[in-house]
């Protein structure tokens, strides 16, 4: 972190609320220009949504600069000056917007952890570490942070318009009121975090319309962020133990085997059931080893199934993978399994994905 402010934790859900309430005040009607804005959206889906919001505080202010990973679409308004940001560099990590006028300051600054927390989709519990506040001395601090790290990716007139607001900015002192005013923002938001309506206890086992609304497919989200592992699975009885055991025999050893899967999720962990024998875990922000290790534990607790219907012995076999890409590959991972199956392989994997362009 660039200042001596504890950082906060940040789910995605609070860090758009407070993007959106500094955007709306770079909109506000005010004669204390010039006013400069930095926004980073580490990738293009989620300045897509913003967009027009950023036309119209480009016509207010003197240089917007908004940046991403391969950077934003080449038709931006006049006045806002696109970055393309490596994948492999600091800045990719970043969710910021700094808006700042000689009068105004107001600041964002998140950096994410690549982790995520229960929420109501996979996008809205991703986890950031940051700050933010509306005092216009951590807004020129960042815009002289942010001008330095991005320079020389900036055209001339870009340059000129942050150095020219930079300079008024020194010339006038910081307002007297503007601890006052951020305590307040902050008493606000710690009430409207406490008032959020509260994550539905789930017992993780979802269909495949529940789980693509979860995981963001019909929404905003965006490969190359947040890493998810999968754990495809079958699980098989011996052949004719429906006819040799009955109907009421095989719905509570059904019962159990779906026991044995919701029982290794987190609450963050979500499954799908894709057919009778068939399911497919979604485990946030999990390693390649610890998605085996709760493969191992699938097994022990399929295996531990043999202890209550002794007459039946469940085979098990297993793909795992993981991944950035959005949607989530579920095609690959469900033809990883039939191979297992085939093959005789408990354990298979999916071809590791390529480096994006420019990691190390």
């Amino acid at each position: 972190m660039h200042s001596g402010r504890t950082p906060e934790r940040f789910t995605k859900r609070s860090l758009v609320a407070v993007s959106h309430a500094i955007e709306r005040a770079a909109l506000a009607e005010a004669e204390d220009g010039p006013l400069v804005v930095f926004a980073l959206f580490q990738r293009l889906p989620y300045f897509a949504r913003e967009q027009e919001i950023y036309r119209r505080i480009a016509d207010r202010a003197a240089a917007t600069v908004v940046a991403m990973v391969g950077g934003p679409p080449p038709d931006l308004p006049d006045r806002v000056y696109g970055v393309a940001l490596d994948e492999a560099e600091e800045l990719a990590r970043e969710w910021s917007v700094v808006a700042l006028t000689p009068r105004f300051g107001g600041t964002l600054v998140a950096y994410d952890r690549a982790e995520v927390a229960p929420a109501p989709t996979l996008e809205a519990g991703r986890l950031f570490d940051g700050r933010w506040g509306f005092r216009r001395d951590a807004a020129l601090h960042e815009v002289i942070r942010l001008r330095g790290q991005l320079a020389e990716r900036l055209p001339g007139p870009a340059r000129t318009a942050l150095d020219e607001a930079v300079a008024r900015v020194r010339d006038i002192p910081a307002g007297p009121g503007e601890s006052r005013a951020e305590a307040a923002l902050r008493l606000l938001a710690r009430r409207g975090d406490r008032n959020a309506r509260p994550v539905e206890p789930t017992d993780g086992m979802l269909d495949e319309p529940a789980l693509r609304r979860w995981t963001g497919a019909d929404g905003v989200t965006a490969a190359g962020t947040l890493p998810v592992a999968l754990v495809g699975l079958r699980v098989d009885e011996p052949a004719g133990a429906p006819e040799r055991f009955g109907r009421r025999s095989t719905a509570r050893e059904g019962q159990a085997v779906l026991g044995a899967v919701t029982g290794v999720l987190r609450p963050v962990d979500r499954a799908v059931r894709v057919a009778d024998n068939e399911f497919h875990l979604v485990l946030p922000a999990l390693s390649e080893a610890e998605a085996l290790a709760v493969v191992g534990r699938l097994h022990e607790a399929i295996s531990a199934l043999a202890r209550s219907y002794p007459f039946v012995a469940y085979t098990m076999h297993a793909a795992v993978a993981v991944t950035t890409r959005r949607p989530l590959p579920t095609d690959d991972l469900r033809a990883a399994v039939e191979w297992a199956v085939r093959e005789g392989v408990p354990v298979a994997g999916l071809p590791p994905e390529p480096a994006p362009a420019g990691a190390r």
